[in-house]
């Protein structure tokens, strides 16, 4: 393992152990092996080394919810289906990396505070990925959203959904209860902004044919009485 992986494992250890604002260079360089200067090296400061920590963090979930979207799509599962699997994925292994820490809100918070950059960098990467799954999928499966609804609209509704049950629940605890209700609403935000798919549409009835006047048959011309026409 490469120094500077191994550095990041043991301080996201102390992280969860202490919190950020109890924690410190010294115990991270302890729980690494290395000596204070050693980590200094590396590290400038110990927000240099929580910002470090929480870009893995967010990179580690970028790439569970690629390869789950990967998953469901090859699966052949529906827009809700890929965009929920993506989601779930993505914030599973966001919650695991934290789990078990009783200062999870603490770490939270002071992400926004010590890394709002990467917050916002990432925001925006998660709301591209979204927007490339829905267009290629509405693509595949021929699906038609709402007037003036976009795959970058949609995408963004939904992290929208995310960013706002993370600031009602920062600690996004119970994690169960909490992926549960985001599936929710997920699939509610899809279900209204995909309108029509032609396979649904019914079938238009067949026009009718109305012939030239000169191709109609000619009726036949009643007989007179005695015979004669």
């Amino acid at each position: 393992m490469k120094p500077r992986d191994r550095i990041l494992d043991a301080a996201m250890a102390v992280f969860r152990r202490h919190g950020f604002r109890r924690s410190s260079i010294e115990q991270a360089a302890e729980a690494a092996g290395l000596t204070r200067q050693a980590l200094y090296h590396h590290f400038k400061s110990r927000e240099a080394l929580f910002r470090a920590v929480i870009e893995r963090v967010h990179e580690d979930a970028l790439a569970a919810e690629i390869a789950a979207v990967n998953a469901a799509e090859k699966a052949g599962g529906s827009l809700a289906d890929v965009l929920v699997a993506g989601v779930s994925a993505r914030l599973q292994q966001f919650i695991a990396s934290f789990d078990g820490s009783p200062h999870i809100e603490e770490l939270f918070s002071e992400h926004l505070l010590q890394a709002r950059d990467l917050y916002q960098k990432y925001a925006g990467l998660y709301a591209a990925q979204g927007a490339a799954t829905i267009e290629r999928i509405c693509r595949r499966q021929r699906l038609a959203l709402a007037k003036d609804m976009t795959p970058e609209g949609l995408a963004r509704c939904v992290e929208m959904a995310i960013n706002g049950a993370k600031s009602a629940n920062p600690g996004m605890q119970p994690a169960d209860a909490f992926l549960r209700d985001l599936t929710v609403m997920t699939r509610t935000l899809i279900a209204g902004a995909v309108v029509s798919s032609p396979k649904s549409r019914p079938a238009k009835p067949a026009a009718k044919k109305v012939l030239p006047r000169k191709l109609l048959p000619k009726k036949p011309t009643p007989k007179k009485p005695g015979g004669r026409t």
